[in-house]
């Protein structure tokens, strides 16, 4: 991994359409803690809200009549973890960030939740160096793509939601859960869980790591038996 030569900072990131006046600022967005201060959380910070401003900002513009909960939805796949890692690999950031050497062993420069923090830090600096209009001409030009691409907001309820949707829908009784099993150490517990639809489908049963999750996954098993039953 090349990293930041301390003596040939950056002032520019290949593929952001942006060329920093204080170079400083996206030297410190490309800095991790584990190498040393000034590091890049506090740019982070900001960028996490001027990310999020501007992605609504874009969502309210590009989808007129979407009620608030869809909106809502539609920015969270927007600005998750894992879009941004994308963003950040597609920018290679990960052959740019200073890291610890313990952090770069351990493959650092590829953790997504690493790779979506630098992304959030470029945003901030970019917005410090440049001000909102230059931070959301780059934000708009990395999201334009991944924006039209969303899916439809309905498709992003959770499962435990769209099922509860679909039973008021057909004036059935909502879906029960109770927990079958509970097993292991309070540090690695497992939980079977098992949804009920009042005789309208039969039990659907999932393990998990948490009571939450095992519940979505029975859910999720419950919609697709409703949809082989009922269409």
């Amino acid at each position: 991994m090349a990293g930041i030569e301390l003596d040939k900072p950056l002032n520019r990131i290949e593929g952001i359409d942006y060329v920093f006046k204080h170079e400083r600022l996206l030297t410190q967005a490309l800095t991790h803690r584990s190498f040393g201060s000034p590091h890049y959380e506090r740019l982070e910070f900001l960028g996490d809200g001027v990310l999020n401003l501007i992605a609504a900002e874009m969502l309210f513009k590009a989808h007129p009549h979407a009620p608030e909960g869809d909106l809502s939805r539609l920015r969270s796949r927007l600005v998750r973890d894992t879009t941004l890692a994308e963003i950040a690999s597609d920018l290679d950031l990960g052959s740019h960030v200073r890291l610890g050497l313990g952090e770069k062993k351990s493959g650092g420069h590829l953790r997504t939740s690493i790779m979506a923090d630098l992304v959030e830090a470029l945003v901030g600096a970019v917005y410090l160096d440049g001000g909102f209009l230059e931070a959301h001409r780059v934000v708009a030009a990395l999201l334009e793509t991944r924006l039209k691409n969303l899916p439809p907001a309905a498709h992003l309820k959770d499962p435990k939601t769209r099922l509860q949707e679909v039973c008021q829908r057909h004036g059935q009784a909502l879906p029960r859960y109770r927990i079958v099993e509970e097993k292991g150490a309070d540090h690695a517990k497992e939980f079977l869980v098992e949804c009920a639809l009042n005789g309208q489908c039969s039990p659907t049963r999932a393990r998990a790591r948490s009571r939450r999750e095992a519940e979505q996954m029975a859910a999720e098993q419950m919609l697709s038996q409703w949809s082989a039953d009922h269409g």
